[in-house]
């Protein structure tokens, strides 16, 4: 469907009113350039030559001639009135949110997007993100969490934190520990050195030389740290790197070591400095 151009007919009054406006130094700028789109448009002057005239769109051109041949001059004194702002959500929506959140999940997938709880509820995607951070609902985060069976858990925190906090006079403390099947690992043909102009290079494929265990303790207050690697992972092997700590440390300081409950370090072999 062609629109056609407004046909805008002037009375002596609405004319004498318009030329006003657009003369006058105290009109407001609004009232100045729509009063000129009626003026030019009752002078049959085209939609393009209106808009590059009065600097507007000519949605807006249309919009005020339009205004103009329904409501008058007075239709160009205001604004059309507006939707007003949306209403909040009442507390039942949001308490739907939440608990939809909490104890449901989404068909086919293991936990709630904002795109799948906007289509679920029918709100909109803003209105579930500020549902979630006012209740600091953050569906897509998981946190793990491992409790302890131990029944001396408790006792033997307070003492490695004691340690660590406030560590004996006189004494070492060493925090162990081991890294097991580590690849040797050898490029298939020697590197070339970095230079002017190129790059380190080294080949894609390498050759498999076995596995070797690091044993590591360090040293918690000066940084210092004790390693060796070893072919295996047994008590063994954790009895030798004892020995090298022994002999590694002053005679007249009493050690320390804090290790993670594992196997290997509870062989009734494990030495212990007098």
């Amino acid at each position: 469907m062609i629109k056609t151009e407004a046909c805008i007919w002037l009375s002596p009054g609405d004319r004498a009113t318009l030329e006003e406006w657009v003369s006058g130094r105290n009109t407001p700028q609004k009232l100045v350039w729509r009063a000129r789109i009626v003026l030019l448009s009752a002078e049959r002057v085209g939609v393009m030559a209106i808009t590059r005239a009065v600097g507007k769109s000519k949605v807006t051109v249309a919009r005020w001639q339009e205004r103009y041949l329904v409501q008058g001059i007075d239709g160009l004194r205001r604004d059309a009135t507006r939707p007003g702002r949306k209403p909040p959500l009442n507390a039942q929506t949001i308490e739907q949110v939440v608990h939809k959140t909490l104890h449901e999940q989404p068909p086919g997938s293991t936990h709630w997007s904002i795109r799948k709880m906007a289509a679920v509820s029918g709100l909109s995607r803003s209105s579930i993100q500020r549902i979630w951070q006012a209740h600091q609902l953050k569906p897509h985060r998981v946190k793990t969490f491992k409790l302890s069976n131990d029944k001396h858990f408790a006792e033997k925190v307070q003492d490695i934190i004691g340690l660590y906090l406030n560590p004996p006079d006189k004494a070492l403390v060493f925090a162990v520990d081991e890294k097991s099947q580590i690849q040797a690992l050898d490029r298939t043909q020697p590197g070339l050195p970095l230079k002017k102009g190129r790059c380190g290079t080294m080949t894609h494929d390498y050759k498999r030389h076995g596995t070797t265990t690091l044993f590591a303790a360090l040293d918690v207050a000066t940084g210092k740290v004790i390693g060796q690697c070893m072919a295996r992972h047994r008590h063994q092997e954790w009895l030798k790197f004892l020995r090298r700590i022994d002999a590694e440390t002053p005679k007249r300081l009493a050690v320390h070591l804090i290790a993670d409950n594992y196997a290997t370090h509870k062989h009734p072999k494990r030495s212990r400095r007098g």
